[in-house]
């Protein structure tokens, strides 16, 4: 189904065309010049508070982010709304628990804040194997919603045009990362928050002009509209009444979402302290807007557009957002802008939020498994790979996981993919949060309890999503004709996380002698990392 007309389509089209033309010209002049790490890998250092935090917080806010969260608003109320708090909270954890310490430690990847605390080869391997499990499924739900996104814009229904998209757009994503670099990434990432507050913020408007700026007379229409009466407004509808449920799924996003590595290696490149506590209020003031005008926009939703005609179009709901927009947008060139303007916005999350996370994996590729990983430690007349420099190394890599992401949105591009999202966030909770916070801030941990943390937290969460009703036993489900269903929950969290920990826990406390030598390194680190007179790793 398709809410748009001719003009809308054609002035979408163009704008796609003029955005992605754009983009990759901004990459190209961006660009780092000559063979330079610290350019390519954190050349967002350079600009100021204020666009770092713009940029930070577009990586922050994913095209699932924003599309997921407004469709689960629309169609659970009460649920959407603590989710788009979650999704806030996690961002303002990530300042006043995680921010300097990064920044202190620096370096350009996950695994350069890791080996900090505990050196050698494994835990860089470690680290990118983590890396790549946390963000792949991410790109792979963004790029597979590119096709029924666009399909849906631009009124094509055919399979062929769908797969046509994902990978015209993985393609022109990879070139984002590769020529650009973290410059380049940042650019299009400032320009993709300005876009999408400026749009969602007309929507809301548009919303809230409707029902005479009467918040109340919103709610009761969304409440009217759902077809769930009270409950809509009340906690349990998304889970069905269960608690339990509820505090694994906004426990896995507060701890997750702002640690995951995309997020993280824009803060390792602060030039100071002062400057990353200035660029982490930026962000959390966006992001914090912007999730404000998504309530707004997916109770207007509800109240305009109603469940039937949301799950109609994808039972994700994640074209609500533009449903709403083309259902509030009065008719004439007026209407057509304001539409157009969301379309471009969302086109161009979707276009940065991927760039970025191919970027992180890429880094992390070229760093920390060929670059150090694979030689032990590192020479500096040694290439990673046989003819490459490191920064080509990176590009090259770059180039593989776009291609990897692409050929796995192309084979999921039909199913359900809300299971991949739900499987970054988990990762990131379960693997990443808890060595972030046991390496800063336990003295005691060791490398061991380091592997053990990443390497359980992970294997917990790909075991436990298998039982989920996100992969079986639910219509929404990526295999609905079938019913494995096992774990009772829909996310991991509940378990996964103090798994995470647990695993951290042990692996320090039972071999005695390494914990007495981790106490000693740490003794001599915790006071720079803090204090921000550690020196920062650029080489």
């Amino acid at each position: 189904m398709n809410v748009f007309d001719d003009s809308v389509r054609s002035m979408s089209l163009v704008a796609f065309l003029a955005v992605g033309t754009i983009a990759l010209l901004l990459c190209v002049m961006t660009g780092p010049d000559r063979d330079e790490l610290d350019e390519f890998y954190a050349g967002s250092h350079t600009l100021s508070p204020m666009r770092s935090g713009l940029a930070l917080a577009g990586d922050y806010l994913s095209a699932a982010t924003v599309l997921g969260t407004t469709g689960i608003i629309a169609l659970t109320g009460y649920d959407g709304m603590i989710l788009a708090l979650s999704i806030t909270l996690s961002l303002v954890l990530l300042m006043f628990l995680l921010a300097e310490p990064l920044r202190n430690i620096g370096g350009f990847t996950m695994g350069d804040v890791l080996v900090r605390r505990a050196p050698g080869r494994a835990v860089r391997i470690t680290a990118c194997a983590t890396t790549i499990a946390a963000l792949i499924p991410m790109m792979v739900v963004q790029l597979a919603s590119t096709g029924d996104l666009l399909a849906f814009i631009l009124g094509f229904d055919s399979s062929g045009f769908r797969t046509g998209v994902i990978i015209g757009l993985g393609v022109l994503m990879i070139g984002y990362a590769a020529i650009g670099g973290m410059k380049g990434t940042s650019l299009i990432q400032i320009v993709k928050t300005v876009v999408l507050f400026v749009a969602a913020f007309t929507v809301s408007l548009l919303i809230m002009n409707r029902f005479d700026w009467n918040t109340g007379a919103l709610l009761s229409a969304a409440r009217h509209s759902s077809g769930e009466g009270a409950a809509y407004l009340r906690s349990g509808l998304q889970f069905e009444g269960s608690g339990l449920d509820m505090v694994s799924s906004e426990l896995t996003v507060v701890l997750g979402a702002a640690c995951l590595p995309h997020v993280t290696m824009r803060l390792t490149s602060a030039p100071s302290a002062q400057a990353v506590r200035r660029t982490m209020s930026w962000a959390i003031a966006v992001v914090a807007g912007i999730c404000l005008l998504l309530v707004v926009i997916g109770f207007g939703t509800a109240a305009f557009v109603g469940p039937e005609r949301v799950t109609a179009a994808g039972a994700s709901g994640n074209s609500a957002i533009l449903q709403v927009t083309g259902a509030v947008a009065s008719g004439g060139q007026l209407g057509a802008l304001v539409v157009t303007m969301m379309t471009t916005a969302i086109f161009l999350t979707l276009l940065a939020s991927v760039a970025g996370m191919i970027l992180a994996c890429a880094n992390s590729l070229a760093r920390d498994l060929f670059a150090h990983g694979l030689h032990g430690v590192r020479n500096p007349g040694r290439k990673p790979l046989p003819g490459l420099s490191e920064m080509r190394t990176a590009q090259v890599s770059a180039l593989a996981v776009g291609l990897l992401a692409i050929s796995l949105a192309v084979v999921a591009r039909h199913w359900n993919v809300q299971a991949l999202a739900t499987l970054s966030f988990c990762v990131g909770a379960s693997a990443l949060a808890p060595a972030l916070i046991y390496s800063m801030f336990w003295r005691r941990f060791t490398r061991t309890g380091l592997l053990c943390t990443l390497i359980v937290g992970t294997v917990t969460v790909l075991v436990l999503i298998t039982g989920t009703n996100l992969v079986s036993g639910s219509p929404t489900s990526v295999f609905p004709e079938y019913d494995f269903n096992w774990f009772p929950f829909t996310t991991t969290g509940l378990v996964s996380i103090p798994a995470g920990f647990l695993a951290g826990w042990l692996g320090t406390v039972l071999p005695r002698y390494t914990a007495a030598e981790a106490r000693r390194v740490y003794q001599g680190e915790e006071p720079r990392i803090l204090t921000g007179t550690a020196p920062v790793d650029r080489t």
